[in-house]
């Protein structure tokens, strides 16, 4: 059911673009900004809603998965299409952007890792192997 990972992860996509687009228009830049992050999280807010309510399948679940994990490879090459020196030259905002999404990405992470000790892994114990047998050679003369 890999169809419901693409047509999820088209209509999260498409989501993403339009809102990229119109952030872009309310901060003054002619350009997209941010919908390609914006259409990841809309993907990952939809799939958990969906486990949430139930309504994924285990093959609807592997698709959204295999499309999640693909999506990554899209971000880059998208983010390789974008010219980065122009965006300079358009104004500060690409830089406050920049620094304020490092500065956020940080407490966030700092505030989940404070809030959040979780459980210590448990300690490993050493994998015993089974003894290794070799094969021996018959006597010469018979059994």
């Amino acid at each position: 059911m890999i169809i419901y990972g693409v047509a999820l992860l088209a209509i999260c996509t498409l989501a993403g673009v339009i809102l990229g687009d119109l952030l872009g228009v309310l901060l003054g830049v002619k350009s997209n900004v941010g919908g390609v992050g914006i259409a990841m999280i809309l993907l990952i807010c939809a799939r958990l809603y969906m486990q949430k309510r139930g309504g994924m399948s285990e093959g609807c679940e592997m698709g959204v998965g295999f499309w999640g994990a693909m999506y990554i490879p899209v971000v880059v090459a998208m983010a390789a299409q974008q010219n980065v020196v122009t965006a300079l030259k358009g104004g500060p905002i690409a830089v406050i952007a920049a620094i304020g999404s490092v500065i956020i990405c940080g407490g966030t992470i700092a505030l989940i890792s404070r809030i959040n000790k979780g459980e210590p892994l448990p300690k490993e114990e050493p994998e015993t192997l089974p003894p290794v047998i070799t094969p021996t050679a018959a006597p010469a003369g018979g059994r």
